[in-house]
């Protein structure tokens, strides 16, 4: 118990103000990897049983936040993490275990996602290319007003 108490203390002191980390109950806590606009960002829920860390703590990313995330990808990303763990029983791995994610996330997530198939992009033929730049700029965008309604075509059709 006094391990748990000087290793909480730590994490308090170590992530006082920072966004990532979030203290839920002083055995449960939230840590985001990675920004909330990334596409490969989580967040990982760890729970302190009474032995931690004698034995391992629960890991969870079951997260509405995770939803994006692949079960093959969330299985990796937490058999990885349960790599460390074991390296790290019995000593106070908390900080070790954030931090090896934090340096890990990129290398976890896109070794997932790499191993599936890339889409097929539909392919469009020379004819539908030509207009498609005829109605564009240099830039590819559409001109202003592309869309709009010709007002004065309409109604002088409905008044005829």
């Amino acid at each position: 118990m006094e391990e748990q108490e000087m290793e909480l203390e730590a994490l308090r002191s170590i992530y006082e103000g920072d966004e990532c980390f979030k203290e839920i109950s002083p055995v449960s806590f939230q840590f985001r990897i990675g920004d909330l606009e990334d596409s490969k960002a989580f967040i990982l829920d760890v729970s302190w049983p009474e032995t931690y860390p004698e034995t391992a703590p629960q890991m969870s990313l079951d997260a509405f936040f995770n939803n994006k995330l692949s079960p093959d990808t969330k299985q990796h990303i937490l058999s990885k993490l349960e790599e460390q763990v074991e390296a790290n029983l019995g000593v106070a791995m908390m900080y070790t275990l954030f931090e090896w994610t934090l340096t890990s996330n990129n290398e976890a997530t896109v070794t997932v996602s790499s191993a599936k198939k890339k889409e097929k992009k539909e392919q469009l033929t020379k004819a539908q290319k030509r207009r498609m730049n005829n109605r564009t700029d240099n830039k590819g965008e559409l001109p202003r007003g592309w869309n709009w309604v010709d007002v004065i075509k309409h109604v002088s059709i409905m008044l005829n």
